[in-house]
Protein backbone atom coordinates (compact mmCIF):
# COMPACT_ATOMS: atom_id res chain seq x y z
CA UNK A 1 0.00 0.00 0.00
CA UNK A 2 1.06 3.65 -0.76
CA UNK A 3 2.30 5.81 2.08
CA UNK A 4 0.64 8.74 2.06
CA UNK A 5 1.81 10.11 5.57
CA UNK A 6 4.01 12.43 4.21
CA UNK A 7 1.22 14.40 1.79
CA UNK A 8 -0.84 17.26 3.26
CA UNK A 9 -4.16 16.76 4.74
CA UNK A 10 -7.58 16.82 3.08
CA UNK A 11 -8.46 20.52 3.84
CA UNK A 12 -9.06 22.19 0.56
CA UNK A 13 -6.24 25.69 1.43
CA UNK A 14 -3.42 22.91 1.26
CA UNK A 15 -4.23 22.28 -2.56
CA UNK A 16 -5.55 25.04 -3.86
CA UNK A 17 -2.70 25.89 -5.70
CA UNK A 18 -2.94 23.52 -7.82
CA UNK A 19 -5.70 25.38 -9.20
CA UNK A 20 -3.08 27.85 -10.58
CA UNK A 21 -0.49 25.88 -11.97
CA UNK A 22 1.05 26.62 -15.59
CA UNK A 23 -0.16 22.71 -16.18
CA UNK A 24 -3.08 22.58 -15.01
CA UNK A 25 -5.01 21.74 -18.04
CA UNK A 26 -1.99 20.43 -20.22
CA UNK A 27 -1.51 16.90 -21.43
CA UNK A 28 -0.04 15.01 -18.31
CA UNK A 29 1.73 12.74 -20.83
CA UNK A 30 4.86 15.70 -20.86
CA UNK A 31 5.24 15.37 -17.45
CA UNK A 32 5.24 11.58 -17.08
CA UNK A 33 7.43 9.32 -18.94
CA UNK A 34 6.05 6.54 -20.62
CA UNK A 35 7.26 2.69 -19.33
CA UNK A 36 10.86 2.56 -21.48
CA UNK A 37 11.11 6.01 -22.23
CA UNK A 38 15.03 6.33 -22.01
CA UNK A 39 17.85 8.99 -23.53
CA UNK A 40 17.32 12.00 -25.69
CA UNK A 41 13.57 11.67 -26.02
CA UNK A 42 13.23 11.23 -22.01
CA UNK A 43 15.31 14.20 -21.75
CA UNK A 44 13.76 16.30 -24.69
CA UNK A 45 10.43 15.69 -22.88
CA UNK A 46 11.50 16.16 -19.67
CA UNK A 47 13.22 19.72 -20.45
CA UNK A 48 10.26 20.73 -22.47
CA UNK A 49 7.78 20.07 -19.00
CA UNK A 50 10.34 22.13 -17.17
CA UNK A 51 10.27 24.82 -20.03
CA UNK A 52 6.80 25.08 -18.52
CA UNK A 53 7.52 24.80 -14.82
CA UNK A 54 9.80 28.15 -15.10
CA UNK A 55 6.37 29.62 -16.25
CA UNK A 56 4.34 28.83 -13.61
CA UNK A 57 3.32 31.25 -10.57
CA UNK A 58 2.98 28.00 -8.07
CA UNK A 59 6.51 26.67 -9.03
CA UNK A 60 7.52 27.00 -5.08
CA UNK A 61 4.37 25.50 -4.13
CA UNK A 62 4.50 22.32 -6.37
CA UNK A 63 8.22 21.69 -5.61
CA UNK A 64 7.56 21.84 -1.72
CA UNK A 65 4.94 19.55 -2.24
CA UNK A 66 6.87 17.11 -4.57
CA UNK A 67 9.77 17.13 -2.08
CA UNK A 68 7.72 16.89 0.73
CA UNK A 69 5.61 13.88 -0.99
CA UNK A 70 8.86 12.20 -2.02
CA UNK A 71 6.54 12.52 -5.14
CA UNK A 72 8.45 9.19 -7.10
CA UNK A 73 7.53 10.08 -10.76
CA UNK A 74 7.43 13.19 -13.19
CA UNK A 75 8.61 16.53 -13.58
CA UNK A 76 6.93 18.50 -10.25
CA UNK A 77 8.20 22.13 -9.60
CA UNK A 78 10.85 22.02 -12.22
CA UNK A 79 12.46 19.11 -11.26
CA UNK A 80 12.47 15.40 -12.53
CA UNK A 81 12.10 12.36 -10.16
CA UNK A 82 15.97 11.83 -10.59
CA UNK A 83 16.61 15.83 -9.34
CA UNK A 84 14.58 15.81 -6.41
CA UNK A 85 15.67 12.14 -5.33
CA UNK A 86 19.19 13.84 -5.81
CA UNK A 87 18.53 17.21 -3.91
CA UNK A 88 16.92 14.59 -0.63
CA UNK A 89 19.85 12.47 -0.23
CA UNK A 90 22.14 15.78 -0.26
CA UNK A 91 19.80 17.38 2.37
CA UNK A 92 19.93 14.51 4.27
CA UNK A 93 23.74 13.77 4.08
CA UNK A 94 24.17 17.71 4.99
CA UNK A 95 21.42 17.11 7.81
CA UNK A 96 23.94 13.94 9.25
CA UNK A 97 27.23 16.38 8.95
CA UNK A 98 25.55 18.93 11.04
CA UNK A 99 24.26 16.90 13.38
Amino acid sequence: MTDVSRLPGPLMEKWEWQYQGACRDMDTELFFHPEGERGGTRRRRAEAAKAICATCPVLEQCREYALAAHEPYGVWGGMSEEERRDYIQRQRRMARRSA
